[in-house]
């Protein structure tokens, strides 16, 4: 294998960034044949399967010892668009700037590919038996919807994850630094798409003629109402999960403060005294809509008589989407017709079978690390994997800086990442794979 690569996750990521993999279109052939190529020279055997050409999804396996069922790993190779966002450093570049590799999907999700596929030809190039079979999947348009990914996988090739029970995907492992502790959340569940449609009417006509109280005026109000009205709060299984062992780990006032989450009478409250780490929370405790595409007139001198918002809903694990609109309802004028555009359903309560062995390991590499459940506001591939009974764990390993803010790089100009934080979570999913038994 040129380089030895599999001892150099931080080269892979580099290479992996240079492929553009913006979906749409995607077009996520070239990263992924360059991944098989990585592959074929360590003489690991793969498939490609594909909906489109064009966006095929990769899969091998490491032989292990029978002793434990098949581990899954996956992660995606597209990436979201750049355009219209002010970098610094070219987005497909790849470049190391002080320490940092810099470029769309160094966290979402190209880095914890690069992790993943070093990890996986470290234990093939050194003969690592494995208790079990390790199969590792890496799919196209993720942040599309999976529709040629993993969906695709799921959906027409079912049998290729037979007795598959868990798997390490995204998105999790990465450190944050509360009250002085650094924390490892570990992804254990996330919430459900549930995208929706809004609609209201009025009078329409020209627009030398203007209406009042028109649907352009209902639909104002409607918007109004989403921002400044709460859907209820509720303490679902993995949020109290969360908040519970990351108050306990605080201890003190502190640790007191912050379990009081879980409170729902008090989970307002609690949020508003975190300040903006509060903002970090809050959609862990509601179902949440955001609006995101108005469809009005197409011409600008027509009153529209008919005007609607697509929004983003997203489900609290275990809620449906009639809760939602029945949440809605009561902020919304009665006249507003909601209709669910999309529902990925996910499974009500996690499968923690596994959690203590990754925490562990996680404890080995920090031992000043904290491993905690984490319940994810965003979604992952793991919903199409959950119907096939398969437990994600967002295991993506990161020791990140106190100043690195995730949250507000991720999908954003400047994505990037320290360079010894892919190392570190390499070698952490390195050990996993010979201790998931």
């Amino acid at each position: 294998m040129p380089q030895s690569l599999d001892n150099h996750p931080v080269e892979i990521l580099q290479r992996l960034i240079r492929f553009n993999t913006t979906n749409p279109p995607g077009n996520e052939a070239a990263c992924i044949g360059y991944i098989r190529e990585l592959l074929d020279e360590a003489g690991i055997e793969s498939t490609l399967l594909a909906k489109d050409p064009n966006r095929p999804n990769l899969i091998a396996r490491l032989p292990g010892e029978g002793k434990a069922p098949p581990l899954l790993m996956y992660g995606h190779v597209d990436v979201v668009t750049t355009e219209k966002q002010p970098w610094q450093q070219p987005p497909f570049d790849g470049k190391i700037i002080d320490g940092y590799v810099w470029g769309r999907g160094a966290l979402d999700m190209k880095g914890g590919v690069a992790m993943m596929l070093a990890a996986f030809l470290r234990a093939s190039a050194e003969g690592v038996r494995p208790p079990g079979d390790v199969v590792l999947a890496i799919v196209s348009d993720e942040e599309a919807g999976g529709n040629f990914g993993a969906k695709f996988l799921v959906e027409e090739h079912p049998g290729l994850f037979k007795d598959i029970r868990y798997a390490l995907g995204e998105f999790g492992g990465f450190s944050m630094t509360i009250g002085g502790k650094r924390f490892y959340p570990i992804m254990i569940s996330e919430k459900q798409i549930c995208w929706m449609k809004a609609t209201v009417h009025g009078a329409g006509g020209h627009g030398s003629l203007p209406v009042r109280g028109g649907a352009m005026a209902k639909l104002s109000r409607l918007l109004k109402a989403l921002d400044e009205k709460n859907l209820p709060v509720h303490v679902t299984p993995p949020a109290r999960m969360m908040i519970e062992a990351m108050a306990a780990a605080l201890g003190g006032p502190q640790g007191l403060v912050l379990g009081r989450l879980a409170n729902p009478a008090l989970t307002d409250f609690i949020l508003r005294i975190l300040g903006e780490r509060g903002r970090t929370f809050k959609p862990l405790f509601r179902n949440t809509v955001s609006p995101t595409i108005l469809h009005g007139s197409d011409k600008v001198n027509v009153i529209p008589g008919e005007v609607s918002v697509e929004l983003d809903g997203r489900l609290l694990p275990g809620f449906k989407p009639e809760d939602m609109i029945d949440e809605l309802r009561p902020i919304l004028e009665k006249d507003v017709r909601l209709e669910v555009v999309r529902h990925d359903a996910g499974p009500a309560e996690p499968d923690m079978t596994l959690f203590d062995k990754l925490a562990g390991v996680l404890r080995e590499a920090d031992p000043q690390g904290v491993p905690v459940p984490l319940l994810l506001s965003g979604v992952t591939d793991g919903r199409f994997f959950s119907k096939l009974g398969i437990q994600t764990y967002g295991y993506l390993p990161m020791t990140l800086p106190e100043d690195f803010n995730f949250s507000q790089i991720i999908h954003a100009a400047d994505e990037r990442v320290p360079a010894a934080a892919i190392d570190f979570g390499a070698q952490v999913i390195y050990r996993t794979l010979s201790r998931f038994g």
